[in-house]
């Protein structure tokens, strides 16, 4: 359609009220907001000067598109095609009725909007949006999400949701350690507020990040039906495959832009089964279209068999076992080490976790608080580093500038790879067991329990939705989905762009369980085993498989890739969603 503006506006202005005036002028005159009320992708500026008056045609070919046949015409004989317009006034009337239309229509809840954030005292780089969408009206279940823009171009970068793993924990995870906007400046008093810094390598940089607190009672989300509190993979996937279809009918303006999703640890399950939940909707017709382009898995539980396999080799590899060791267990367990099917396997499987047995499982160059002389991985007993010594490896070298979790600490669901089939245990009790992980996440923890960081994220109260916790014990966990490699096979061989990464000193789900899986699906290899280089140094390595599968290894991080290595996972990730090479 063609929108007609005059820098007097004597032709339209009486018909507006003087609110509706004041936006068609700002918009007469900008052209092409940052923010316009409709996405610029729509939009044609097609600028004229007649009888000495600038005159600015916007053309939107959504409504009425017999009506861009002017356009056409206007472009051999403009002065004929003005004046007819002028003296038309059912065309006038059309036009104004539609120009006031786009101009009241808003492209985002405006009561999402985050102003500001406790904490961070400056401008966001990008519109910052969170609240609820309800997946299921009768029982009152929501699910909370944060809603980052590109700092580059929102109308055009793609969409991505994380997804954090557990199964049980918040995707703030993400937002506050990994690759969210801000970096979090621990308090230097008990009980003070953390200070937000801008992060010069969070992913808004480059994409639309949601984060989604998922299944619900996970993080901010709940169900006023406690029943709901039972789920699993499928259930999981499912909700949140209704999240996005009604995130999408909310935020409109994003439905055309390329959508990805990403997520880390028991995402791996999370991911692909989402994935194929989307594509169902696709060929069911459902509406509005989600414009799923691919999706990335970072260090994620993939496939019981090779992820319970993955120990051994790693550990050998990395010199955590003697070569004699590791060539009597090839022999006497025949491959299969997660699950020894005779005594002397059994036994050398249990020399291998005596000898790893006090290393971090996040990653294996990282420190962990246990006692030395508790002859268990993890205790309930802590015991602090020296305040003058957070890591073996300095944190400045990661350049990330504010650290504020000191990087031992993993978010997965098992301690150790594989995932069986069945229920899975929660935080808690993993807590209460005698391999309970090394955790400290004061920061987030204090933050997102505020109750006025909690007004400024349209949370609900404590008493409504439950305290924030990184990792709940709120929910019951079955995993019913299976392995994930038929998953995988099924959206590759779709067209789907695939990212298979992993952090190569992670031991929880080691990088030599995905190297094995991704190969055995059976893609010709199209990118031959390499490095690949960010900042001019050697980052990791990589392989690409026909079908757009790629399994890539990042040099140095462990379990939470950006965590560690955040300058190359933004640009990896960026290449990624470019379809650029890595």
């Amino acid at each position: 359609m063609i929108f007609l503006f005059h820098i007097n506006l004597n032709l339209i202005t009486p018909i507006l009220t003087s609110k509706q005036q004041q936006k068609h002028i700002q918009l007469a005159h900008v052209l092409g907001a940052t923010h316009p009320s409709y996405p610029k992708r729509y939009y044609k500026f097609v600028h004229y000067i007649s009888h000495s008056k600038l005159i600015t045609l916007l053309q939107n070919p959504i409504f009425f598109p017999f009506l861009s046949k002017l356009y056409n015409l206007g472009m051999d004989n403009h002065h004929f095609h003005l004046n007819y317009i002028m003296k038309s006034p059912l065309i006038m009337l059309i036009m104004v009725f539609f120009l006031c239309f786009i101009v009241i229509t808003e492209s985002a809840p405006q009561t999402a909007i985050v102003t500001q954030l406790p904490g961070f005292n400056g401008t966001f780089p990008s519109k910052h949006y969170s609240g609820y969408v309800t997946v299921d009206e009768n029982h009152g279940k929501k699910m909370f999400y944060y809603f980052v823009e590109s700092e580059r171009n929102p109308s055009q970068d793609p969409v991505v949701l994380w997804l954090n793993g557990g199964p049980g924990c918040s995707s703030f995870d993400g937002f506050v350690y990994e690759h969210g906007p801000f970096n979090f400046e621990a308090a230097k008093t008990k009980g003070g507020m953390p200070k937000l810094h801008l992060n010069p390598y969070s992913w808004s940089k480059v994409s639309n990040m949601i984060y989604l607190d998922s299944p619900s009672g996970v993080g901010y989300s709940y169900s006023q039906n406690t029943t709901d509190y039972n789920t699993g993979d499928l259930k999981t996937a499912s909700d949140t495959h209704t999240f996005l279809l009604k995130w999408f009918d909310i935020y409109k303006e994003f439905a055309a832009n390329p959508f990805f999703i990403a997520g880390e640890s028991y995402a791996g399950i999370y991911v692909p089964t989402l994935a194929s939940e989307v594509v169902k909707g696709l060929d069911a017709g459902l509406k509005p279209v989600i414009n799923l382009k691919g999706y990335m898995v970072g260090n994620g539980v993939t496939d019981e068999t090779y992820d319970g396999n993955a120990l051994v080799p790693f550990a050998h590899g990395m010199g955590l076992i003697p070569d004699e060791l590791y060539r009597r267990i090839v022999t006497e367990c025949e491959g299969n080490y997660y699950n020894p099917t005779t005594d002397g396997c059994d036994a050398l499987i249990s020399k291998v976790n005596q000898d790893v047995d006090g290393l971090n499982i996040y990653d294996i160059l990282e420190p962990c608080y246990h006692s030395p002389n508790s002859g268990i991985q993890n205790t309930t007993t802590h015991l602090r580093l020296p305040s003058t010594i957070s890591s073996f490896k300095a944190l400045g070298e990661t350049e990330r500038p504010l650290p504020v979790r000191k990087r031992i600490f993993g978010r997965a669901w098992p301690l150790r790879a594989p995932v069986r089939p069945g229920r899975v245990p929660t935080w808690p009790e993993i807590a209460n067991s005698v391999s309970v992980p090394c955790i400290n996440d004061e920061v987030a923890t204090s933050w997102l329990n505020d109750k006025a960081v909690r007004k400024a994220l349209h949370a609900d109260e404590e008493s409504v939705a439950g305290p924030w916790e990184l990792c709940t014990g709120r929910i019951s966990f079955d995993h019913d989905a299976g392995s994930m490699i038929k998953y995988h096979k099924d959206l590759t061989s779709r067209g789907y762009r695939v990212l298979i990464y992993s952090g190569d000193h992670d031991m929880c789900v080691p990088y030599t369980g995905s190297e094995a899986w991704t190969k055995s699906i059976g893609y010709k290899v199209v990118d031959e085993w390499r490095q690949w280089v960010c900042n001019e140094q050697i980052s990791g390595f990589t392989q690409g498989y026909e079908k757009n599968l790629t399994f890539l290894t990042i040099k140095g991080a462990g379990h939470t890739v950006p965590e560690y290595k955040p300058r190359e996972a933004l640009y990896f990730y960026s290449q990624f969603l470019a379809g650029k090479r890595i």
